[in-house]
């Protein structure tokens, strides 16, 4: 996750200690704010069913970080690829 982070400092303004990051942080910001480039390694790097786990943990919380659209898009996004 370093690696893949120190190499977009655009998508982790708020950090320069990328060893911290998360798979959880990252696949957020990823999703969020990368663009599908972004996405594709990511999930070559963690896996698509473990980043449907992932995210579908972080939608199940209370309050969570993802824009509507982008929530609604990889919900379906999911659904269809990571069974």
């Amino acid at each position: 996750m370093e690696k893949f982070a120190k190499t977009r400092p655009f998508l982790f303004w708020s950090t320069a200690d990328y060893a911290s990051l998360s798979e959880a942080v990252v696949l957020e910001n990823t999703l969020n704010f990368g663009d599908f480039a972004d996405v594709k390694e990511l999930l070559a790097l963690i896996g698509i069913k473990r980043a449907a786990k992932i995210f579908n943990k972080q939608l199940k919380q209370k309050r969570n970080n993802y824009q509507p659209a982008v929530a609604n898009y990889f919900k379906f996004y999911f659904e269809k690829y990571a069974r």
